[in-house]
């Protein structure tokens, strides 16, 4: 974000480049642009095509420029492909409480009591022709709303002209040359994995999140370094998918960023399962072997196995663009400097997505596009609110999140309550065998109003929902406790935390 995203933005007139009599014709219920008033996208992720969808619906004529394919890294190498990976773990994780659920097999041949077990040639198939599918649905989408995408990549010329149009200089995939002029430019270039200089990645042995679906057989022995969302989630999905897996984390716990809670259990499931996590250990280099991979530590120990994961973090997509030659300021680590409307301090450019290093979600990214194009074109809008942004971390169980942390209450920075329930104590979740996780609420101490939430659960990610439209709409514990909830099912813990908040 920019030094002061919170201070009075300039005039629309000297930002936007919206017309004044498009303007004008909006504040009188008419279209809020002028048809013809051109767009340029730089992305085809999230922040790129939701923007492009907004921008069109106004009536503008839109190009997006995207050189890997509609969706971009978020549906291609990241988050598509890398949920449905984890889906098929989730399936063998469900199989634990098969035996207390009465559930038994039949044995296999031999006595064998048989297992399940991942084809992983299959599951890399469907991985990649799910995340292409979802692709090409973007792209026809987006066509059929007559938006124009041109294969290739993208460079922001510094010169404006004396109508205040800014130009784009595109190379096409096929190396031709064009040229695009907009009133208007969105950039939303991503991010790629971040590489350490003593672990390249050769895309076979060591690997970065983006490689990880060219293996076609599962790994006899992954390590994975860095303990985050990433890394945490692949060393989760493997390990449920029958891998033996090793996590480097660098701090005290995996997930040092999330609710301590919350880590403190996950950690706890991925030991019980058999994974080794290897705590305050830092990776100094990984090296390729004959057979595998060996993992030298800063403290001197080495970790051999047959495929390594580097997951530590990403880097944005903005050098070689022009971006600082036409006036878009970069923070020292290469992220767009934005406002809360998605303002670069350039002449009509704007920035959505893990360029800007906002918060790197798909969901973020999305909002982002569209308050650019909302504020851009002169419709009604709203600054980006980080406060109610719901996040999920699809480990097993999964972490979900939203609002305030509890650890913003225990420091004294918000006035607070905070209610803990074990997931176990539900009756629903008896039934379903579930006993590790919980729902946390928090509170205001004044007004009693929602302020945050954590829920640890299988499908945390689709129960926190209830929860967000309370810190959303500022609905107190009581209006939360006093909506129906069925019994027997998940959703009533949320109900009986909001009860646990009330105050006579």
């Amino acid at each position: 974000m920019s030094s002061d995203p919170t201070s009075a933005p300039p005039t629309a007139e000297h930002t936007t480049g919206v017309p004044e009599e498009a303007r004008r014709d909006h504040a009188a219920g008419a279209s809020p642009v002028r048809e013809g008033f051109r767009v340029v996208i730089l992305g085809g992720g999230p922040g790129g095509y939701e923007a492009a969808l907004v921008a069109r619906q106004l009536g503008a004529r839109v190009h997006v420029v995207e050189r890997q394919g509609m969706g971009g890294s978020a549906v291609l190498t990241d988050v598509v492909p890398s949920k449905t990976l984890i889906a098929t773990a989730e399936w063998l994780t469900v199989t634990e409480q098969a035996p207390e659920l009465g559930i038994r097999s039949d044995g296999g041949p031999d006595g064998d009591p048989g297992t399940l077990d991942a084809d992983m040639a299959v599951v890399d198939d469907r991985v990649v022709r799910l995340a292409k599918a979802q692709s090409q649905e973007i792209h026809g989408r987006l066509e059929r709303e007559g938006i124009k995408i041109v294969d290739g990549t993208g460079h922001v010329e510094p010169d404006i002209s004396r109508v205040g149009t800014r130009r784009v200089r595109v190379t096409t995939a096929a190396g031709e040359e064009m040229t695009l002029d907009a009133e208007i430019i969105l950039v939303a270039s991503g991010a790629t994995p971040r590489v350490l200089p003593t672990a390249e990645p050769d895309g076979e042995r060591i690997l970065t999140w983006a490689q990880m679906y060219n293996l076609t057989d599962l790994p006899e022995h992954l390590v994975v370094v860095g303990s985050g969302v990433t890394g945490a989630e692949f060393a989760g999905a493997y390990n449920a998918l029958g891998a033996k897996v090793t996590l480097v984390s660098s701090r005290d716990r995996v997930l040092p960023g999330e609710d301590e809670d919350a880590a403190e259990l996950i950690e706890g499931v991925f030991r019980r399962r058999g994974m080794t996590v290897l705590s305050r250990s830092r990776a100094a280099a990984v090296r390729r072997t004959e057979d595998g991979v060996d993992v030298e530590l800063t403290d001197g120990r080495i970790v051999s196995a047959s495929h390594c994961l580097v997951a530590v973090g990403g880097v944005p997509s903005t050098s070689g663009m022009g971006l600082e030659e036409a006036g878009v300021e970069l923070s020292e680590s290469g992220h767009i400097q934005v406002d809360r409307v998605s303002r670069t301090r350039a002449f009509r450019i704007y920035a959505a997505g893990d360029c800007t290093g906002v918060l790197p979600l798909a969901s973020v990214a999305a909002m982002q596009g569209r308050i650019a194009m909302w504020h851009a074109l002169g419709d009604a809008v709203a600054p980006l609110d980080l406060s109610a942004v719901t996040a999920n971390i699809f480990t097993a169980p999964e972490i979900a999140t939203v609002g305030v942390a509890q650890q913003q209450i225990d420091s004294g920075e918000i006035d607070g309550h905070v209610t803990h329930l074990p997931i176990a104590r539900n009756a629903r979740a008896k039934m379903l065998g579930i006993t590790e996780g919980f729902v946390k609420m928090f509170s205001d101490r004044a007004t009693g109003a929602v302020v945050g939430g954590v829920i640890v659960a299988p499908r945390a990610s689709e129960l926190i929902y209830p929860i967000a439209i309370a810190v959303t709409q500022r609905l107190t514990v009581d209006q939360v406790a006093n909506v129906f909830t069925i019994y027997p099912s998940l959703t009533g813990s949320i109900s009986e935390a909001a009860r646990t908040l009330h105050r006579a």
